[in-house]
């Protein structure tokens, strides 16, 4: 009999409403080893980057970490994060975890190098709709002057159309640009799960520790070169010699093909027990948090439509500087 426990979510990139929760990961992932019910006054929180609505909360706070966010432990009790070391209070949870609930399928690819070859896939694709990532865009542009990339995401769309199922256009490529909004030690999203899952390369930037996530030689990461110029150089060889695309394909995606221990299910599984089980009283100190919460909900009611606005108008400029910088780049 699975461990009853009266949980709420919130603050999260999915709904709160009880009609969505199941598209709530980590709701998917407890359920698995525990009886979960839903409350407006629970004993645990679970709460995201996504709000402040935690701080109306008295119980027990979980944060997780979506973004590249740090924990605040005076706000929280526990958290799930992107973060090295794993502490009393902190586990690291990288988010790809959320987005495969079976592991065991990226574990067992099976990879047919006949029929990829057979596939005559193209060159390379970019699909990306968030305008504030700088590094990706150049990278992008320095591929590019070797051979076409194709873009079907909102950011320097080359294909004339947006891109409804990502991974079955990532299948029809050789490599898939993997790069991450930031660089930050662990923070490692579904960016290079991705293109691992349809057996297509990830020239992976990001998460300068990567290679304790994935097996290195499955993959180009950036953080091995000097530069992006050295890492084209690498693709074009790569592009240039199937024996060597072959090598990549052949590694299995973790090393030894034994999944981290931070993405262990049971291992995940295990930590939420252990923090359930403590009938501690929480650990942080909530007493001016329902004033902090009311105060903060002003400030966003009274800035959010400058904010909205400035953002509006920089990401229209960014995104015209990129088309023109790429348009120079075709055609010089």
């Amino acid at each position: 009999m699975k461990p009853k426990i009266k949980i709420s979510f919130d603050d999260f990139w999915h709904s709160k409403k009880l009609e969505h929760i199941a598209e709530n990961p980590i709701y998917r992932l407890l359920s698995k080893r525990f009886d979960l019910e839903l409350s407006d006054t629970p004993d645990f929180l679970i709460y995201s980057s996504f709000g402040i609505n935690f701080l109306k909360y008295k119980c027990v706070r979980i944060f997780y970490a979506g973004e590249n966010v740090r924990p605040n432990f005076d706000e929280c009790d526990y958290a799930f994060s992107f973060d090295y070391p794993v502490t009393e209070r902190n586990y690291r949870l990288p988010l790809y975890k959320l987005y495969l609930d079976d592991f065991e399928k990226l574990k067992n690819r099976h990879t047919n190098i006949g029929r990829i070859m057979d596939e005559n896939r193209k060159f390379c694709n970019f699909l990306y709709s968030n305008v504030w990532a700088q590094e990706r865009v150049d990278f992008f542009l320095k591929l590019q002057k070797y051979k076409q990339v194709d873009s079907g995401g909102k950011v320097l769309n080359n294909l004339g159309h947006f891109v409804d199922d990502k991974l079955a256009f990532l299948s029809r490529y050789k490599f898939t640009i993997a790069f991450e909004s930031w660089s930050y030690p662990g923070y490692t999203t579904e960016k290079i799960m991705h293109p691992f899952i349809v057996n297509s390369i990830p020239i992976y930037w990001g998460n300068p520790l990567v290679a304790r996530d994935f097996n290195p030689r499955a993959f180009i990461n950036c953080h091995d070169y000097q530069s992006f110029d050295e890492v084209v150089e690498r693709i074009i060889e790569i592009d240039n010699n199937d024996d060597l695309y072959k090598e990549y394909l052949n590694e299995p995606v973790f090393l030894g093909n034994v999944e981290n221990e931070y993405v262990n299910e049971e291992n995940i599984l295990d930590r939420f027990e252990e923090i359930f089980a403590n009938k501690n009283i929480p650990l942080v100190a909530k007493s001016t948090d329902l004033f902090n919460y009311y105060l903060h909900l002003a400030y966003i009611k009274l800035s959010a439509r400058p904010r909205a606005l400035a953002r509006q108008i920089w990401s229209k400029y960014r995104l015209n500087r990129y088309e023109l910088r790429q348009n120079k780049t075709v055609n010089t």
